[in-house]
């Protein structure tokens, strides 16, 4: 089960090196500044997961306009990932949870997707400056995408 709303999101920190170099992304370093929307997808370099995030970039401005940090979150390394971002033009962080914790830790860790072995699935939670989940989705199936209409309309409510 997805954390649920209202709870206190688990802190985390994860590798990311979409900008050239190994970087911490830690979800509390938002806290008091901004709220923060985590987007769980499976793995790298798939259909809908390239969907989804080439889309998140392609309208960033609509979640950065509402002081809002958007982090994607798989399974897969950061190399792979910054070599997936590089290819599909993502523009959003991009943070590996390899040892696959985080999604442990949200309740979106699937313990085998199509014989692939333990991914994330598709899931969405809007974090709050306090840290506080303020919406959590995961999807019915990991061709469904979260409902960022919904996502928005909570986030315009937070600023």
């Amino acid at each position: 089960m997805p954390l649920a709303v209202g709870s206190n999101a688990p802190d985390f920190t994860l590798k990311s090196k979409t900008t050239g170099e190994v970087k911490d992304v830690t979800l509390s370093n938002n806290f008091g500044k901004k709220n923060t929307l985590l987007l769980f997808v499976p793995l790298a370099f798939t259909g809908v997961c390239t969907t989804e995030l080439c889309d998140i970039t392609a309208g960033l401005s609509a979640y950065t306009g509402l002081n809002a940090d958007v982090i994607g979150i798989s399974v897969d390394s950061p190399f792979a990932q910054e070599a997936w971002a590089k290819k599909d033009q993502i523009g959003i962080t991009l943070a590996s949870d390899l040892n696959k914790k985080t999604a442990e830790a949200y309740g979106v860790l699937l313990g085998d997707l199509a014989g692939f072995g333990a991914v994330s699935a598709r899931a969405a939670f809007l974090i709050d400056k306090q840290g506080v989940v303020q919406y959590s989705e995961q999807t019915p199936t990991p061709k469904d995408l979260p409902n960022f209409s919904a996502i928005k309309e909570i986030l315009a409510k937070l600023n």
